[in-house]
């Protein structure tokens, strides 16, 4: 099969005839072989239904259908479990994303042998309030990823290998940092396609300022687990150390400017009077702290069923 479109969904109920007749009409005329798989996130509109009866009318669509609403990255992880493509094509479900654009990304994964291509919508139809968290977080993302070429790591519509869907893993709010996480997992040829971005049509968007929020934590997750995920001791060690011979040095210090007034007979404070008595004091039982979480962070990460789990791309 050429290609798998992804598409998750949450009360898009009116939109979904139109899109999945645009994507066939796409695909037949650029004869692809293809399955359309529509994840409904605890939708209450009615849009299981709808997919039941696209269903009926053509055997390319396939459905899944969640209990209730866990979020747009259960969604994709779901559908990338279910897809049997060569290629995978994710998209969002509100229309706005074009599948006239799913031909070309295609040949850029097939041809040009990306690893994925991420959509880049240069003009946007959405209100100040969704653009602007978007640009500061992709701006965030690009410097700490290293991922300097994507300008919109959150479009929904994104091209990819098979390999890299089939070897990733998206939870919580995670689906808006894919390309981040497709680079730990050692896919590294990431190319960016601008895109058309349709202004919505039927519905109301889903965005809120709690994503804000949770996007900020998982990006920080992302680059924690990613960097250290399978050596927290490199990261909870460091810190330690370095704030336990901060401390050390301090109370060193404290120590030796007593005995030098000592020896010279001359009153001096004691070195519970001294504020940096109690600095030197924080920092040396933060330091043990952070040295023994470090240490209980690589024994969990040792005794973890994947501690051994590698990326291979190939034997011979």
């Amino acid at each position: 099969m050429d290609i798998s479109v992804v598409i998750p969904l949450f009360n898009e109920v009116e939109s979904l005839p139109e899109l999945t007749s645009w994507i066939s009409q796409v695909m037949y005329t650029h004869q692809f072989s293809y399955e359309i798989i529509l994840v409904d996130d605890g939708s209450t509109d009615g849009s299981w239904e709808m997919i039941c009866q696209l269903r009926e009318a053509n055997e390319a669509i396939r459905g899944i259908k969640f209990r209730r609403n866990y979020g747009k990255s259960a969604a994709l992880n779901t559908g990338f479990e279910a897809a049997q493509g060569n290629v995978i094509i994710t998209m969002d479900a509100d229309l706005q994303d074009s599948p006239d654009e799913i031909p070309e990304l295609y040949r850029r994964i097939i041809e040009e042998k990306y690893d994925l291509v991420s959509g880049w919508k240069a003009k946007r139809y959405d209100p100040l309030s969704k653009t602007l968290p978007t640009r500061l977080f992709n701006a965030a993302t690009r410097k700490m990823s290293g991922i300097h070429n994507l300008h919109d790591f959150n479009c929904g519509l994104k091209a990819y290998r098979k390999a890299v869907v089939k070897n990733i893993e998206v939870y919580g709010e995670m689906h808006r940092y894919i390309p981040v996480i497709a680079k730990w997992a050692g896919f590294t040829k990431i190319g960016e396609q601008v895109v058309e971005h349709r202004a919505r049509k039927y519905g109301t968007t889903k965005f809120g300022m709690s994503r804000f929020i949770n996007g900020f934590l998982d990006l920080l997750s992302i680059f924690f687990v990613g960097k250290f995920g399978k050596r927290p001791m490199h990261f909870f060690g460091t810190m330690g150390v370095i704030s336990f011979l901060l401390g050390m040095v301090m109370a060193i210090w404290i120590i030796t400017e007593k005995l030098i007034h000592i020896a010279h007979n001359e009153h001096y404070r004691d070195a519970t009077d001294q504020p940096l008595f109690y600095l030197a004091l924080v920092a040396i039982i933060l330091g043990s702290q952070l040295f023994l979480t470090g240490f209980v962070a690589e024994l969990v990460a040792r005794s973890s069923h994947d501690r051994n789990k590698y990326q291979i791309e190939a034997t011979v």
